[in-house]
C-alpha cells in the first residue's frame, strides 16, 4: 500500500508498505523494525509474536513510548501471557494487529503528538 505524506519535520513516517516491507521516509525495509516519530530501530530480528522477550522489547522501551502498535505479521497473533503482563505493570498501552494495520495506524496516532512505537514483524525476513 502506498502513503503519501509529508516528513520534512524530522520524523520518522511509513510511507509504504507490503506483506514483506515497510518503507519509512522512502527508504525499503524487508526486515522486522521499530518506528518511532524521532528514531528507528532496523533489523528488529523478532519474526514472530511467540519469540517475544522482555529484552527485544528494551530497545524500544528506552524511548518510554505511551503506546506500543505491535504489527504480528500478515495475522494477528498475541505475543506470550508475560510479554501482555511486562506492558501492563508499565503502565504502557499495547495494541496488538497485523503488520499492515499497524502500519496504518502508527501514522495516525504520531500525527496525534503522542508517544507512539510500531514494533513491526515482518516473518521470514529477520
Amino acid at each position: 500500500m502506498k502513503m503519501t505524506r509529508e516528513y520534512g519535520d524530522g520524523r520518522h513516517v511509513i510511507t509504504a508498505h507490503d506483506a514483506t516491507w515497510v518503507q519509512v521516509n522512502q527508504t525499503r525495509y524487508e526486515g522486522s523494525l521499530v518506528v518511532l516519530p524521532h528514531a528507528l530501530i532496523p533489523d528488529w530480528g523478532i519474526e514472530q509474536p511467540d519469540t517475544l522477550t522482555a529484552a527485544a522489547l528494551e530497545p524500544i522501551l528506552t524511548h518510554t513510548p505511551e503506546i506500543i502498535l505491535l504489527g504480528t505479521g500478515p495475522v494477528l497473533k498475541f505475543p506470550p501471557r508475560d510479554i501482555l503482563r511486562l506492558f501492563r505493570d508499565r503502565g504502557i498501552g499495547l495494541e496488538v494487529m497485523d503488520t499492515p494495520a499497524a502500519c496504518r495506524t502508527y501514522n495516525v496516532i504520531m500525527n496525534e503528538g503522542r508517544r507512539v512505537a510500531a514494533a513491526l514483524m515482518l516473518p521470514g525476513h529477520g
